[in-house]
């Protein structure tokens, strides 16, 4: 909410030497947050010129300027030649002068130049030059805005341009600080300066007559919420719209943040950023009848304000007159009977509407206004009489209408809740010893009714504080209003046996060590295409279910993703464009695995304000599809980059393999890889990820054409695992073996066998036959060439032996490996190479 400090200082003592700085301090002080000083980016000498004589000269371009002689006033130069292209004044005329010097917003400089064979020294402005609207028709003419000021007197003071305005921040719960009025009320609580409330007026002169009094019709409420409680309107005939909204009503919305569109618009807005209530005009000669308020009928359409057709829902609440449609209420108006140049009668709506039809109708139709911003949050129900009066007086004194006794109320009674309030409840809560004067104050001091009830207090709530329902809520504001600073900084003891769960801990171990290997972890869009999804979720490619969404971001992925591959390839296309060609990324997140044939999803949404039944909540977490996290990597590119006397070295299944014993280590699982084959992959570099008999991912090389389909430029690895999965399997926690003492006895072997099996299942071999001496096995050779059989390979392991309690002697070391020999002979025919 952005407040000018003249405005400001009508309702609340504010210092003449207070800066925005000190305002937004005390804002600071009760719970708001401060976001911006805004003033109108302008300095002198701007000062106001008295046209003396002109001479118009045409020019080549088929432009006629007039060479102007402007009185400035003695203290500024007297009389400066200056060179205008406008032609809507005449001689003696006061304008405004920007004389050399100054500055206009834009910034825009101005000095003494030669232009149209003259030096002009300075010039005369436009209101939109001088930052007060959009009006560039003509040079600003003061007569014009019922201005008569002294020649050579200051423009910036005279037109309000020298005010400032304090934007601060208002949280959804608050929405009463959507005005001056409550920006007033709440600095008054911070420095004890006097309020004056201007919506205390003489309940009589707020009556609003007779003749235009509304009909609510509504059949369908939202949570049995009637749209509409309270409908004022009054009726200002004769008004006059061509006349100029004054300069300070357009300094004050400007710096607001609002732009000027006619003195009968201005004013409603000023009337909504003063009280917080929105207001609506209408012409009175274009309404059609009565009006009604109602829900919208199938298939109904209304075109806006901003000149758009729209197709209206059934919950949207309507303005209607004979015609139909006229406005989307608390939205936006429609353009049927909307005030223009040629309105003469107006009739000014003042109403409360419900918050949550509001809210839904400016977000189905991408509305939001600064009306819905504060019916959303809760428009305080005494003020629509108020704001209609004010607005009415105003159309009065600046348009020139006549207000009449026409109009009409529809209103409710405004009940509040009463709260009780027990003693000490306060204290307890927020750790504070209040004292009960000081609970009682602050309570006070924010319009509440505090009586003694019992032990504690009955309060009754102000009606334009919706956000105090219940006793946290009061004790909120009295720690508030007699400081947050008050307030221990105390951390509180933790219960025991709380933190993060062993599954929690497990994922951010995986995800710490694979980003201490050199992987950068990246985040992707949960979102995919069904063509990725069967491409990447499933080994042969078949059409896999998938989750598609409703209400897409993008209607090239509108399914939710089954593997976090396709995110990888898009975040490393990205990387690649920009000139990072080495990648090691990973990502963890979730994938959502559908069951084929299940329907997922619910078309009945439980309603927002209670809490689900327990039957319901479980039907709802029934209709989500299963939701695993996985963990995935690519890589790309070199690690490590070319070097005197070293060539680049590419990244690889090497790393790849590397990256998965890391996941392993981290998880505290033993993964063992077998060649698998997989749709996306590269045949034959294609690894399946095993923990014991599970299959929990897959490593391998991109297959060319995804990896073109992906454009990236080269080779790609990837990997993917279940990371629920393998944590699931880690089982307890692992218990560190002793280290033994002795030393270990290494022997080599190579064995020759047929060309088609697999590393891993000779090796298993080998350690089922070497025993528990072999303390480790590692497969250091895979030869084909000269020597070796045709259809054969040679394997050659590296073997480690160690015992608990004496030191191998090179005989044990030698039987202990000649028995996995024999074993690997028994099962796959391996003879030891010579």
């Amino acid at each position: 909410m952005r407040v000018p400090l003249s405005w400001l200082r009508e309702y609340v003592d504010l210092a003449a030497d207070a800066t925005p700085e000190d305002v937004l301090a005390a804002m600071v002080s009760v719970g708001f947050e401060e976001e911006d000083v805004h003033r109108f980016e302008i300095s002198g000498p701007v000062v106001v010129g008295q046209v003396l004589s002109f001479e118009e000269e045409p020019q080549s371009n088929g432009k006629t300027i007039r060479w102007c002689q402007v009185d400035v006033g003695e203290a500024n130069g007297g009389v400066r030649g200056i060179v205008c292209g406008a032609h809507n004044f005449a001689v003696g005329d006061k304008i405004v002068a920007t004389l050399p010097g100054s500055v206009l917003p834009g910034p825009f400089p101005i000095a003494a130049r030669k232009t149209y064979g003259h030096v002009s020294d300075g010039m005369i402005a436009s209101a939109r030059e001088l930052g007060l609207g959009d009006e560039h028709n003509g040079i600003l003419v003061l007569a014009e805005l019922g201005l008569d000021p002294e020649v050579g007197a200051d423009a910036i003071a005279l037109l309000g341009l020298d005010d400032v305005a304090v934007d601060v921040n208002v949280t959804p719960d608050r929405g009463y600080a959507f005005s001056v009025r409550g920006i007033a009320r709440e600095y008054s609580h911070a420095t004890g300066a006097a309020f004056r409330d201007p919506a205390e007026r003489d309940a009589a002169d707020l009556q609003p007559g007779t003749g235009h009094t509304a009909v609510v019709d509504d059949r369908e409420p939202v949570r049995g919420r009637v749209g509409a409680s309270e409908f004022v309107t009054r009726v200002v005939r004769g008004v006059d719209p061509s006349r100029p909204t004054p300069p300070w009503m357009i300094a004050r919305l400007s710096l607001a943040g609002m732009r000027s569109l006619g003195v009968l618009i201005d004013i409603t807005n000023y009337v909504m950023l003063e009280l917080g209530q929105p207001l609506h005009g209408y012409d009175l000669d274009k309404l059609d009848g009565g009006i009604t308020v109602r829900r919208a009928a199938p298939g109904e359409k209304i075109t806006t304000l901003d000149g758009q057709e729209r197709v209206l829902h059934e919950e949207d609440l309507l303005i209607a007159d004979g015609s139909g449609p006229i406005g989307i209420a608390g939205v936006m108006g429609g353009g049927t009977t909307e005030m223009t140049e040629t309105t003469r009668n107006v009739l000014i709506e003042a109403a409360t509407f419900d918050p949550t039809t509001i809210a839904r109708s400016a977000r189905r139709h991408k509305l939001p206004s600064e009306a819905s911003k504060r019916f959303e949050r809760g428009v305080d129900p005494l003020i629509p009489f108020v704001a209609a009066r004010r607005a009415a007086d105003l159309m009065v004194s600046l348009a020139g209408g006549t207000l009449t006794d026409e109009g009409g109320a529809l209103f409710a009674e405004v009940t509040t809740c009463e709260i009780e309030l027990p003693a000490g409840f306060v204290q307890s809560l927020i750790g504070v010893d209040y004292t009960d004067a000081e609970i009682t104050g602050a309570l006070e001091t924010i319009g509440a009714e505090v009586t003694a009830s019992g032990e504690g207090w009955a309060v009754i709530p102000p009606t334009w504080r919706p956000d105090l329902t219940d006793k946290w809520t009061l004790a909120e504001e009295v720690a508030r209003i007699h400081g947050l600073d008050r307030i221990p900084s105390v951390l509180p003891t933790p219960p025991s046996g709380r933190g993060l769960t062993a599954h929690q801990q497990g994922r951010r171990r995986v995800a710490n060590a694979l980003a201490a290997a050199g992987f950068v972890e990246t985040s992707a869009f949960p979102f995919t295409s069904d063509i990725q999804n069967d491409l990447h979720g499933s080994a042969s490619g078949e059409k896999l279910p998938s989750i598609r969404l409703a209400n897409a971001l993008d209607g090239q992925a509108s399914y939710l993703r089954r593997s976090l591959i396709p995110g990888l390839l898009q975040t490393a296309h990205r990387n690649i464009s920009r000139g990072f060609t080495d990648l090691a990324i990973f990502e963890t997140g979730t994938v959502f695995l559908p069951e084929p044939g299940f329907v997922y999803g619910t078309d009945e949404v439980p309603p927002l304000g209670a809490r689900p039944s327990d039957e319901k909540l479980a039907e709802l977490n029934a209709s989500i599809p299963p939701q695993h996290r996985h963990i995935a990597a690519l890589l790309t590119g070199n690690v490590s980059a070319r070097q005197p006397g070293r060539a680049a070295e590419a990244a690889g299944l090497t790393e790849a393999l590397d990256a998965v014993r890391v996941i392993a280590a981290a998880a505290g699982v033993e993964i063992d890889v077998v060649q698998g084959q997989r749709t996306a992959l590269h045949p034959g570099r294609t690894g399946v990820l095993l923990v014991g008999d599970t299959e929990v991912g897959y490593v391998g090389e991109l297959h060319p054409d995804v990896a073109a389909d992906a454009d990236l430029p080269g080779r790609a690895t990837v990997l993917e695992l279940d990371l629920d999965g393998i944590l699931s399997l880690a089982g307890e926690s692992a218990v560190a073996a002793s280290l033994s003492t002795f030393p270990a006895a290494t022997q080599d072997v190579s064995l020759v066998v047929p060309a088609e099996l697999p590393a891993a299942e000779l090796r298993d071999a080998l350690v089922e036959g070497a025993g528990p001496l072999l303390e480790s096995l590692r497969l250091v050779d895979d030869y084909r060439g000269e020597g070796v059989p045709d259809g054969s390979k040679s394997l050659t392991f590296a073997l480690r032996f160690r015992a608990d309690d004496r030191t191998l002697t090179a005989a044990e070391a030698t039987e202990a490996k000649l028995a996995g020999v024999a074993v690997a002979s028994e099962r796959f025919g391996a003879a030891i190479r010579d």
